[in-house]
């Protein structure tokens, strides 16, 4: 049973594990293997990947594959060939199996990688290469040694060589050029690389040598020659020479030289250590020598003519490097380069050639850089001839006239064949080339002259002599009228004379509009009838001249009888009127006149002779009306006029009214009023009238109008007119009434919103026009700037203008205008437009003390109002936020940070608050701003947590030349630290260039300039600050030597005076000042301070016989009482603030007591708050302490504050220290004996003062702000009590309030209260009956300075020199 047992479970066992094995489930899974079985299949290498089913029992399955592309691994086969794997191949493949209806799960994916076969790569040095050198082609294949090497050359079956290894070297003999490429073999996969790139292996030439020879040319005895071996492409050639096959072995430069002597062929190559290693020899040059040449000299032409161009030409054989010399007459008198003498090369030009260019010639040539001349020329003679003369002849030769013509010839001897050239007054006639000229007159009248050129030498003759042409004017015939004279008329006969001067027998021609009339005479006179036109005359005759000119024409003229001109007025008339009729011809005088009515024949007047003719109708009736005509009769020529138009009189048949009209209705004061008065008719005078029409005319006008001009209120009432004309004078009827109403005229009222004294470009300005006395509302408005219109027509009363600009400046006045009615002009508002103010920022004080407060005062321009007030600090730039105009800082608002006050008070509490502030003001609505204030800062001289700045030299003061590093050292986590500085009143970022350079956090400034002053910090980019260090350079010759950061008290503290030329005297006698007073002699340069203290705080200077340093501020800080960490510190301060409290508590229990015991209790209270800085950002003025002194007198309490612990012997330096800053004292009164004060008999007398002294000030730190408050003094006693019994007064407390005094205080010595000009108040207390006790008297006396002796008792109130405060009488509480 066993082993049967057995034998099953080895079969089952073998079941399983056989091929045929499936999945849990039973289903057959395809199973992909890869061949070769590599994880790496290499480009161009055969892969099979082949797909096996185990399980499911079947044999006949069909494939299915996933695969990355379509064109491989065929379907159905169990096999995928991939004959040459490419980069398309790679990734995952799968595979099933199918079988009827079953299919295998899918197998495993297979990924296959196909990578780029390794690349040979082939290097060949060197390439190119020259002709015998060795070269050597190296082949590598990734850093795999087991390669072996196929070359090639030109094409890929062209193997020149199989190696195994790596390199390949062809001897200089076979190389060849062309492309070579190799190939890696092995026997492990991959079994090949791929081939490598080409590489071109080019055989050059070797490089050339050649030899220059200098000089060129030709070389002659006693010269030096120098030859230079030029091999191009490299220099560092080592140089061969070689004379006629020989080498020179002395000879390896470049150049050789050597006397003319040494002839020969000469030759040189070179040698270098490099490729190529040597040269070709260059070709032999041939060094010879050659004896002077001799020059040789040519004139063209010779002999010459005057103004010919001559060329001599010298020649030395047939080299172009001679320069020549000319010579004329001696050997030394070398013919130079002038206006006619020219020299080029070999060739001297002699133009326009001249009798002095005759003489002997001769040249030489020379090599100046060679200091060679040849032999000179022979010499040659230039003779100069003289050139032919033309003549001109005229013919015939007698007096000339106009219209003649004459003959010119021009005569040249020697030779026939000249052209002529003729000339007129300078002006060359072109058409004239002929020896003879004919020209005819007047045209041609001048001064003639002529030339003659031709082709051969001389090519021209000497100009002849001018010959003048003269020309004599013909006589002149003139026109003149003989009779009529006057005016011609028609029918009249007029006679005309011809005159010409010199000559009797003329024959005379007359022209009528240039048209000759038939009529020749020997007389100079015709008649002519009636004929008007232009005449004119001429002469001829025989003899010369046989004509005169033309006389000008002679205008005749035939004038029309002249025409009456009649004239009635007037016309129309009315009955009763009389009528004027002038007749009137011209201005002649001796004319009679006839009037004519209705017909020719009835003359109704006539006249004697005269210029005018006046006939009159009186009292015109109907009868008159007709049509009438006038006409002039003369003695004289002519005898009568032509007749006047006709005229028809009309006569009206009533009499005419007058008609009054006024063009202005609601006359305001100051119109002008314009009546008219209209008749019918024209030729009226106008009689005006006001109030009754029969009183005298207020005036009388030619026109129909009367303007009343600016009329007033008085002016009003009825008006009246009425015309009248002739004389005597026709009156029309009056005309009916007109009344004129005249009332005040309304007043424009101009106001400015808002009413600001001045304005700023971009504010929103308004002014409004108000009508006062106008009455009704329905007004529109002109506005006017600098009287100029700008707004002719608005409806509303209000101009606006938004923005406003400087352009907008000027006098503005507004008036009202309904209809053509105009209101007065408002008075002018002037408008002043500014630029964009820019607010001022002042920080008081700039340096800060621990615990104070800093005052910012903001400012604008002085003369504006309305500002409500910004405050920012600034901190880092970020873009979006709102920032400075440069980019410099974005700016946070501060708490509260608008105000309208100009002063923002900074408390400190929390972190230090350094750093810079801004401000800007704001007014209207909407708000208008100003620019932002440029940037001011809050330093601190204490170390900071973050960063401190540390200077190197470690001092405040620094020669000028110097070197100096300041170096941002970072204690926290902030970053982003930059240098800032405060110089020439703005802040500069960045250690800049024209700062010195930056290494880490340190900058250096190497060169040191007076203008390297200023303040210095460091600043994060999250705005943290650094302590900031005041440097001062120095271009002096002495600094003092300080610390930079403040100081602690009980530390020592050195100040050494350094001296710009220490080395020459170190040891100076020194002289220490503090604040302006000598303290110390040394002669070591030094002071030490062995314990330094508050009072050692202040300004330092040292001076010497070498000059005097500037003055440091030394800032002294109080140490701290309990030094953090210590237990026995901590220890002892428990305990003594327990014995305080325990003493506090007996105190208070005494108090109580005595309150108990009296009518109340009192105290009295000083308070002097902190107060701001004077903006001299001076850091002595940061340095106040107080302390509080009492004494005790017989009857008095004194509570003494002193403002600083400086020296009161140091004027100077308690002017610039400026007031202190005490917080209060409190001043407990004492009950005093009664026994020993006398009673009061009037409180006045004896009043109770809270006296306050003030340091005098100087002009630097301005005037002390004292604040003072009431002294109160309350009643203690009970109401049913008698006042006989009533206890003294107690005060309770008085607060001293600084208050600014203007000026400073004189001593007093009355026992009186201060006059007006000190604070104070007086201590009333209430009345009490004669029995009542005395007043307790207090005084609480501030003093502002340190006082070295002990204050005295005072029985008699404060000097004038104080400060009081009044007590004022109150009732305790309860009582």
């Amino acid at each position: 049973m066993e082993p049967t047992l057995l034998c099953v479970l080895l079969l089952l066992n073998t079941h399983i594990n056989s091929g045929h094995s499936e999945d849990d489930d039973g289903v057959a899974k395809a199973v992909l293997t890869i061949h070769p079985n590599s994880s790496q299949i290499f480009s161009g290498e055969s892969v099979t990947l082949r797909c096996v089913i185990q399980g499911g029992g079947v044999t006949d399955w069909e494939y299915r594959w996933l695969k990355p592309s379509t064109d491989q691994c065929p379907q159905k086969e169990h096999e995928c060939i991939i004959s040459a794997a490419e980069f398309s191949h790679s990734g995952d493949y799968s595979c099933l199996g199918s079988h009827q209806q079953q299919d295998s799960k899918w197998s495993d994916a297979v990924r296959l990688t196909v990578t780029p076969l390794p690349k040979a790569t082939l290097t060949v040095k060197p390439n190119p290469v020259f002709p015998g050198e060795t070269v050597t082609l190296t082949c590598s294949v990734e850093s795999d040694s087991s390669w072996n090497y196929q070359w090639y050359k030109d094409r890929n079956d062209n193997v020149v060589s199989q190696s195994v290894s790596h390199t390949l070297t062809i001897n200089g003999s076979t190389v060849n050029e062309g492309p070579y490429w190799c190939q890696g073999e092995r026997d492990s996969r991959p079994t090949s690389s791929s081939i490598s790139d080409p590489v071109t292996i080019t055989v050059n030439a070797l490089p050339e040598a050649s030899v220059s020879v200098s000089p060129q040319g030709l070389l002659y005895s006693g010269e030096t020659v120098s030859l230079q071996c030029v091999i191009p492409g490299y220099t560092d050639w080592m140089y061969l020479w070689f004379r006629d096959n020989q080498q020179l072995p002395s000879q390896t430069s470049k150049s050789i030289t050597f006397p003319i002597t040494q002839t020969g062929q000469y030759r040189c190559k070179g040698k270098r250590r490099d490729h190529p290693q040597r040269s070709h020899p260059s070709d032999y040059v041939t060094i010879s020598v050659t004896a002077f040449p001799k020059a040789t000299l040519t004139v063209k032409p010779n002999p010459v003519f005057p103004g010919e161009t001559v060329t001599l030409m010298c020649s030395v054989g047939s080299d172009s490097i001679w320069n020549y010399k000319w010579y004329k007459d001696w050997n030394y008198n070398v013919v130079s380069q002038s206006v006619r003498h020219t020299i080029t090369g070999d060739t001297l030009t002699i133009s326009r050639a001249a009798e002095s260019d005759q003489g002997l010639y001769w040249c030489q040539g020379e090599i100046q850089s060679r200091s060679i001349s040849s032999i000179i020329s022979d010499p040659v003679t230039i003779t100069l001839n003289a050139l032919p003369r033309a003549s001109v002849s005229i013919s015939p030769q007698f007096v000339l006239y106009p219209g003649d013509t004459v003959t010119l010839q021009c005569d040249i001897s020697d030779y026939t064949d000249w052209t002529y050239y003729w000339f007129i007054d300078t002006h060359h006639l072109p058409s004239q080339t002929r020896k003879t000229i004919a020209i005819s007159l007047p045209d041609k009248a001048g001064q003639y002259r002529c030339v003659g050129t031709r082709k051969g030498r001389p090519q021209m003759s000497n100009h002849s002599s001018a010959l003048p042409i003269i020309i004599t004017a013909l006589p002149m015939a003139s026109v003149k009228i003989v009779t009529p004279l006057g005016l011609l008329y028609p029918g009249e006969t007029v006679t005309l004379q011809c005159d010409i001067s010199d000559y009797t027998d003329w024959t005379y021609r007359w022209f009528r509009y240039n048209e000759e009339l038939l009529t020749k005479t020997r007389k100079n006179t015709i008649s002519l009838p009636d004929q008007a036109g232009q005449y004119s005359c001429v002469g001829t005759r025989k003899g010369r001249p046989q004509m005169s000119y033309y006389s000008s024409a002679l205008p005749i003229i035939i004038t029309a009888l002249p025409k009456a001109t009649l004239t009635v007025k007037p016309n129309p008339v009315f009955p009763g009127e009389t009528v004027t009729l002038t007749c009137s011809v011209g201005s002649d005088s001796s004319w009679s006149y006839k009037w004519y009515k209705d017909r020719n024949d009835n003359v109704v007047s006539q006249s004697g002779y005269s210029n005018i003719g006046v006939s009159h109708i009186s009292r015109a009736a109907e009868s008159d009306q007709g049509q009438y005509w006038c006409e002039g009769n003369s003695v004289s020529r002519p005898t009568s006029s032509q007749p006047s138009n006709a005229i028809t009189l009309t006569v009206k048949d009533s009499r005419p009214t007058a008609t009054l009209s006024s063009d202005n209705q609601g006359v305001f004061t100051g119109d002008n009023v314009t009546l008219r008065c209209t008749v019918e008719s024209p030729g009226w005078m106008f009689y005006w009238y006001k109030h009754r029409p029969d009183f005298t005319p207020v005036t009388t006008t030619s026109g129909y109008s009367y303007t009343l001009s600016g009329v007033s209120v008085s002016d009003g009432g009825q008006y009246w007119c009425r015309a009248g004309r002739g004389d005597p004078v026709y009156y029309t009827l009056y005309s009916g009434p007109v009344q004129i109403n005249i009332t005040e005229r309304p007043v424009a009222v101009l106001t400015l919103q808002p009413n600001w004294t001045q304005i700023f470009s971009g504010e929103t300005v308004t002014m409004r026009c108000d009508i006062q006395g106008g009455g009704d509302t329905d007004w529109n408005y002109r506005w006017y700037k600098n009287s100029e219109l700008v707004i002719l027509f608005n409806t509303k009363t209000e101009y606006r203008i938004s923005p406003v600009y400087r352009s907008n400046s000027g006098s503005y006045t507004c008036e009202g205008v309904k209809g053509n009615k105009l209101s007065k002009t408002s008075d002018a508002v002037q408008l002043t437009v500014s630029d964009q103010p820019k607010a001022v920022l002042s920080i008081s004080p700039q340096w800060l003390n621990p615990g104070d407060s800093v005052s910012l005062s903001c400012e604008v321009d002085k003369t504006s109002t309305g500002w409500r007030f910004s405050w920012y600090r600034t901190v880092p730039y970020r873009a979006g936020s709102p920032s400075l105009s440069d980019r410099s800082y974005s700016l946070q608002p501060l708490s509260d940070n608008v105000t309208s006050e100009d002063s923002y008070t900074l408390i400190p509490a929390g972190p230090t608050p350094t750093g810079g502030y801004v401000c800007r003001a704001g007014r209207g609505d909407p708000v208008y701003d100003t620019l932002y204030s440029q940037p001011q800062f809050l330093w601190s001289g204490d170390l900071q947590p973050s960063v401190s700045l540390t200077v190197n030299p470690n001092t405040t003061q620094h020669f000028t030349s110097m070197s100096l590093s300041l170096s941002c050292e970072e204690k926290g986590n902030s970053t982003g630290w930059r240098l800032m500085s405060y110089r020439e009143r703005r802040v500069t970022s960045g250690c800049f260039s024209n700062w010195g350079f930056i290494a880490g956090s340190t900058c250096t400034i190497s060169y040191t300039y007076t203008l390297s002053s200023g303040v210095f910090w460091c600043e994060s980019g999250s705005g943290e600050y650094s302590n900031a260090v005041n440097i001062t350079v120095n271009d002096g010759d002495v600094i003092l030597e300080s610390p930079v950061h403040p100081v602690t008290e009980g530390d020592t503290l050195t100040l050494t005076c350094t001296f710009r030329h220490q080395g020459t005297n170190p040891k100076l006698k020194t002289d220490f000042y503090k604040d302006g007073t000598l303290i110390k002699n040394e002669t070591t340069g030094e002071m030490t301070i062995p314990t330094v203290s508050k009072s050692d705080e202040g300004f330092y200077k040292c001076t010497s016989d070498e000059g005097e340093s500037p003055e440091s501020w030394v800032t002294v800080r109080v140490s701290p009482v309990v030094a953090p960490g210590s237990s026995t510190s901590v220890l002892v301060g428990v305990v003594v603030g327990l014995l305080v409290a325990g003493v506090l508590l007996v105190i208070i229990l005494v108090l109580l007591v005595r309150y108990q015991n009296s009518k109340g209790s009192c105290f009295n209270r000083i308070f002097w708050p902190p107060q701001p800085q004077s903006t001299n950002h001076d850091p002595k003025q940061d340095q106040g302490s107080g302390y509080t002194h009492q004494q005790h007198g017989d009857a008095n309490i004194y509570d003494t504050i002193n403002s600083s612990d400086n020296n009161d012997n140091d004027a100077a330096g308690a002017s610039a220290a400026g007031p202190s800053h005490v917080t209060y004292t409190q001043i407990q009164l004492k009950k005093l004996d009664n026994k020993k004060k006398e009673k009061l008999a009037d409180p006045a007398k004896d009043p109770v003062y809270s006296v306050v002294k003030t340091s005098k000030a100087t002009a630097a730190a301005g005037p002390d702000d004292v604040t003072y408050a009431e002294v109160d003094l309350k009643n203690k006693a009970k109401a049913k009590k008698k006042r006989a019994a009533a206890g003294p007064v107690d005060v309770t407390y008085a607060e001293v309030d600084l208050q600014r005094k203007a000026k400073a205080k004189k001593k007093r010595e009355t026992p009186t209260p201060p006059e007006t000009d000190s604070v104070y108040s007086l201590v009333k207390p209430y009345t009490v009956p004669a029995a009542a006790r005395p007043v307790d008297v207090t005084y609480a006396e501030v003093d502002l300075q340190k006082k070295v002796k002990t204050k005295k008792k005072r029985a008699t109130p404060p000097e004038a020199d104080s400060v009081y405060s009044q007590l004022k009488p109150r009732s305790c509480p309860g009582h």
